[in-house]
């Protein structure tokens, strides 16, 4: 009986089609109207801390891309401006803290957000390799996927099917 139970499994998985995973870039408007395309995801560090990783783009496509670094308020405070550390293989990156620039970040009062300019990291990555983020005196290592890295170098060109 066993054996028939697992013909029939492995036929149907040979039968049904595979559906690719769904990518999680999203298109919507923000309060002026201004359209904002953003990849949101929520990591875990080797502390097993979770994150929510939220990189985006403002406006037509070819515009800058923004990474904001989110921890749990209360449990976290993040002294600006601190860079962000890249690695992936061989390659580093410190990326500016840019969290002072946006309005709604700089007054708020709990510090459990970062910003980041995403654009030099873009440029250079040819490939949707992990990488690992490393954000000094709040962690040393935020794993992020391939799948991941493939979202944020798809931003700066996406458009919102017709």
């Amino acid at each position: 009986m066993k054996h028939w139970l697992g013909l029939l499994v492995a036929a149907l998985l040979l039968v049904l089609p595979i559906q690719p995973a769904l990518a999680q870039v999203h298109a919507h408007p923000d309060e002026n109207g201004q359209e904002v395309v953003r990849s949101l995801e929520s990591l875990r560090d080797l502390d097993y801390q979770s994150w929510q990783a939220v990189a985006y783009r403002s406006g037509p496509p070819g515009g800058p891309v923004t990474l904001r670094i989110v921890g749990y308020p209360g449990k976290v405070r993040l002294d600006h401006p601190t860079a962000l550390i890249v690695h992936s293989g061989r390659g580093t990156w410190e990326l500016d803290d840019i969290t002072t620039s946006n309005p709604k970040l700089a007054v708020d009062g709990r510090d459990a957000a970062a910003e980041f300019d995403l654009n030099p990291l873009l440029a250079d990555l040819h490939q949707n390799r992990p990488l690992r983020l490393e954000l000094p005196g709040v962690f040393v290592e935020l794993p992020v996927p391939p799948f991941v890295v493939g979202e944020w170098r798809s931003l700066p060109s996406w458009r919102e099917a017709p």
